[in-house]
Order: C-alpha cells, then structure tokens, then sequence
C-alpha cells in the first residue's frame, strides 16, 4: 500500500512521561511506522509534571490562541511542541493553564483522582482535533492510546464528521488496563456535547467508568487493537475488526492492520 498519513493520540508518551505499557507504545509505534515511509503526527495532554526546560519544549504561535467552551467556560488553548532527536519525530502539546499547570497527570499526591479530569479529557480531544485542522493535515488513520482519548472517535463520526480532513480518516482504538476506580463526573457526557452529536450519540458516555468509555470508544471506532494481554474491555458485540495482542514483536502486525482498515474502505467505494 503506499505511504499512510497516521495521527496517533497518546494519553502518554515516553521520555516526557515514564514507562507504562501506553507511554512505550506512543514513543516507539510512531517512530517505526514513520522509518516504514509513512508519515505521522503525534499528540499527547502538556501535563505539569513534563519539563519544559530538559524537554526544549516551545509553544506554536500559530496554532494556539483558539479558545474552547467547555461546561460553558472559555479556555485558551495552547499548542507546544519538542522534537524526540533519536527517532527524528516530533510531539505536540496540548496544553491549558486551568487544565494541564499542576505537577501532576491524573491523581494528586494522595492519590486521589482529579475531579476535573472529564473536562481534562474534553479539552484534549477536542484541542487535538482543531489543531489538526489547523495543520491543514489529512490523516488517513488516526491511532487513538489511552482513557483520555475516548471521545475522538464519538466526535470524527459526528462533529467532524463534514470537515475535508476527516472525511476519509479510518479511527482505530487501543485498549489498555489503564483503569481508574470509580468514574468521571456524572456530568461527563452533557459536558461533551457539541454540535453535531446527539443525545443518543452520547448514550453510552452516560456512565463514564473505566470500561465503559473504552468500550464506547470501541463503538465508534472503525478497528480495535488490544494493548494489554489481559483487557477487562470485551468487544466480541461489535462488528468490527480487532487485533489481538502481539507482545514484544508488534509493528508489522498493526502496520498490516492499519492496511486491512483502510482496504475496506476501498472495498466499499468499489461496491
């Protein structure tokens, strides 16, 4: 197949972030699928805890000063970004100063989990996707890693659903036991409602717990890839692709799933 354009959403990505089973992914998938000639984009939450300084971090002037309305308050959105030298790939920050200025990811020092981590997650998917619009950039597959990123495809496959860029973007979801106790803030799917998504879209955001995001992530998404050995999320219910796990040895079994999403796509132009 010839050189993709893939967007790849991480909720974690290392060196800015240490190693867990996504911030690997989201640091060494990029990277070997860009060295297979395609061409990627990368974005991840600007969280406080990343330094700046060590990372040479700096703010896109051209892509920030959009403000996003969430909960019916207005918040700056701020595009940064660093360049991972070894790998040749750069990152983009999203990045909030009510959101994304504490010195922490998704829990405080007593391991308690922000109460604004739903608007968090709001503001994240949405600033990804606005940004890419900005860029002007057309993927063809967009690889969505972790909890936060769940909204994306509820929003490609209403909001954004007209926009040109999008218009032939597969979306792909990884799944991992990246879980939380408890849930979100019960307001969680009122608070992410835009334009273009209905009540019945956002049905089974309801309920945000752990697995129930993922699995509404699922519903949209036009693949699944299990990231985890062992996933608590079952998605035997929904008629759509999924790859199993791969262990260690990876990249070519989701460079070859990436193909198989999109040759359906050609398959259903065709009929």
């Amino acid at each position: 197949m010839s050189k993709k354009q893939i967007l790849y959403i991480s909720q974690e990505i290392t060196p800015y972030l240490p190693e867990t089973e996504i911030s690997i992914k989201g640091r060494e998938l990029p990277q070997a699928i860009q060295e297979k000639g395609n061409e990627i984009r990368t974005f991840m939450p600007k969280f406080g805890c990343i330094n700046e300084r060590r990372h040479q971090l700096h703010e896109v002037i051209r892509l920030s000063g959009m403000n996003l309305i969430i909960d019916d308050n207005d918040h700056p959105l701020i595009i940064k970004v660093a360049s991972i030298q070894p790998a040749r790939m750069q990152v983009y920050f999203i990045d909030n100063e009510d959101y994304f200025e504490r010195k922490a990811i998704l829990s405080d020092k007593k391991g308690e989990f922000f109460d604004d981590n739903d608007e968090r997650a709001i503001f994240f998917s949405r600033g990804v996707l606005e940004t890419v619009k900005k860029l002007g950039w057309a993927p063809d597959i967009i690889h969505c890693h972790g909890w936060m990123t769940s909204l994306i495809p509820l929003y490609l496959k209403t909001s954004y659903k007209d926009e040109p860029l999008f218009e032939k973007s597969k979306v792909i979801t990884s799944l991992y036991n990246d879980r939380f106790s408890g849930k979100l803030n019960t307001d969680f799917s009122k608070k992410a409602m835009m334009d273009g998504v209905s009540e019945t879209d956002i049905y089974n955001f309801i309920d945000p717990t752990h697995k129930k995001l993922c699995h509404a992530a699922a519903s949209w998404s036009d693949g699944v890839i299990l990231g985890s050995e062992s996933s608590e999320i079952l998605v035997s219910d929904l008629d759509i692709p999924v790859l199993e796990y791969q262990g260690a040895d990876y990249i070519d079994a989701y460079d070859d799933f990436y193909n198989q999403i999109l040759k359906q796509e050609e398959k259903v132009l065709a009929d």
